[in-house]
């Protein structure tokens, strides 16, 4: 499933090229796909709320845990869920596991991580359990997990450099890629849904690939956004950054375009 991500302890010195052009999040990474090297970092290890970015991690479990096409009857009422991004499932809804994928990462369902953490585990709990296990086996530990949508709990939090690396690891799996790269999805399950991705970079930035966008009130905007021209992938991360788009495009164009790349 490609290369793992470094270890802590591996250097967050920048490559050559002076600094890069200043953020006003509260926290940001921009790191290079390939090596893992780090081009820009604001407080990168410090633990943050991270909001719907923690769905990367879902993810990766759904699509590395089961098959994509299999039904899953949701137990879940969207209804019930108040101030929630969501796919909009109701109780008794059958949908595939691809199309909940697309519903968790496009408009950032909650209802959708909460039906395939309790599709793949059995409970939330357990689920929740099996997040922190992928953490660990990537070596991620400024980072910890308490429910499986990123909803502001104690105990729930995450760097930047991790969600960097997590996203990365997830780039290196093609359904991960290609469902994080789309604008729009239709769901054909017992109902029809149809569903728009929240990372305005898609389309607006040309070499803008995906990968995901969160808020909540503790975390406040936050982007992980993957970036690749001349085959080379970049990805930038932004926590509580209300200028989070505008930072990213910044942060892009001076890795692309001014940034000093070793030959």
């Amino acid at each position: 499933a490609g290369p793992l991500p470094p270890r802590r302890g591996a250097a967050l010195g920048r490559l050559s090229g002076g600094p890069g052009p200043e953020v006003r999040g509260a926290s940001g990474l921009l790191s290079d796909a390939d090596s893992g090297a780090v081009l820009f970092d604001k407080a990168a290890r410090e633990p943050v709320a991270p909001a719907s970015l923690t769905k990367i991690a879902t993810a990766i479990l759904a699509i590395e845990g089961t098959d994509l096409g299999r039904w899953v009857e949701s137990d879940v009422d969207s209804r019930t869920m108040h101030d929630s991004s969501l796919m909009g499932l109701l109780p008794g809804d059958c949908f595939t596991v691809a199309d909940l994928l697309h519903g968790l990462m496009l408009p950032s369902g909650n209802d959708a991580a909460l039906a395939l953490g309790r599709h793949l585990a059995g409970s939330d709990s357990e689920f929740v359990v099996a997040m922190n296990t992928l953490l660990h086996r990537l070596g991620l530990e400024d980072t910890s997990f308490a429910n499986p949508h990123g909803l502001d709990e104690a105990g729930h939090h995450a760097s930047a450099y991790d969600l960097a690396m997590l996203a990365r690891y997830g780039m290196t799996l093609p359904e991960f890629e290609a469902i994080v790269g789309k604008t729009y999805w239709a769901a054909h399950g017992s109902r029809t849904l149809t569903m728009n991705n929240g990372n305005y970079l898609l389309g607006s930035y040309p070499d803008v690939d995906g990968v995901k966008t969160g808020f909540t009130e503790s975390a406040g905007l936050t982007l992980v956004a993957s970036a690749t021209r001349d085959e080379r992938r970049l990805f930038v991360v932004l926590l509580n950054a209300p200028n989070r788009f505008a930072e990213a495009r910044w942060l892009f164009d001076w890795a692309f375009e001014e940034h000093l790349w070793p030959e």
